[in-house]
């Protein structure tokens, strides 16, 4: 099986190299491209249409069609498919440390998988990727808002959506204490507040996981989410459903 991860080919997350990181994502077809459902929450949130599946290389048909195999292969050949992530992650670390820099883990780069539920067998016995590799920090952004059971070494940023059927997802996560990322149609958009939480630049990195919970990481659209009407993509200009409303 061909590598899984790619490492620091994203305009953000080569920002975190700045900050001594060193991050490798997993990219799988999003929503149900690939015959598999990959985000449980992309028709309830809308967001299929707005997804970063589009942005940066993702517009190309070669890399969109290496990601259906990849999402393919993680459901039709589970065992193989984590055997190669088990590599793939062992070569980042190595690559990490020779640089003297710290290995980050983002499996959803365009998914929305919940990996702490995800076990295969490894040295003999069931695990989960978290398991057999204690030490490396993993995160990931969410749509779905009660994944709060976690490992330690697990950090997960909760995603917006001003879709109406959403928000009492939205309501979840405020009182679960997440972090939300939130976005707007443009960099002048973003608000100092946003459903009464303050709000961070996202877009300096990717490094989510030493950002503060209970904030707003304001992010700015890109690919086909500049032109987004469904409510994914929030326009401080135009009324946004208030959680009182929801």
């Amino acid at each position: 099986m061909q590598s899984l991860l790619t490492i620091d080919t994203n305009a953000k997350t080569v920002k975190g190299q700045e900050y001594g990181f060193m991050t490798g994502i997993l990219y799988m077809a999003p929503a149900n491209i690939s015959g598999h459902n990959t985000c449980a929450m992309a028709e309830i949130a809308q967001c299929a249409k707005a997804c970063l599946y589009s942005a940066g290389r993702g517009a190309f048909s070669s890399v969109q069609n290496a990601r259906i195999r990849k999402a393919k292969a993680y459901f039709e050949n589970r065992q193989e498919f984590m055997n190669q992530l088990v590599i793939d992650i062992t070569k980042l670390v190595n690559k990490a440390n020779k640089n003297n820099m710290v290995p980050l883990v983002r499996l959803n780069g365009t998914s929305d998988i919940q990996w702490e539920n995800v076990q295969f067998e490894h040295k003999g016995k069931l695990t989960t990727i978290f398991e057999v590799f204690p030490t490396v920090q993993f995160y990931d952004y969410t749509k779905i808002s009660k994944r709060t059971d976690l490992p330690a070494n697990y950090d997960l940023t909760f995603s917006y959506s001003g879709v109406l059927g959403y928000q009492k997802y939205v309501r979840q996560a405020i009182f679960n204490g997440m972090r939300i990322a939130v976005v707007f149609r443009k960099r002048v958009d973003i608000p100092k507040k946003f459903l009464g939480l303050p709000c961070i630049d996202g877009d300096n990195s990717d490094i989510r996981h030493i950002e503060p919970k209970q904030t707003i990481v304001a992010l700015y659209a890109k690919g086909k989410a500049k032109t987004d009407t469904t409510g994914f993509v929030v326009d401080s200009l135009k009324p946004v459903f208030a959680l009182s409303q929801a």
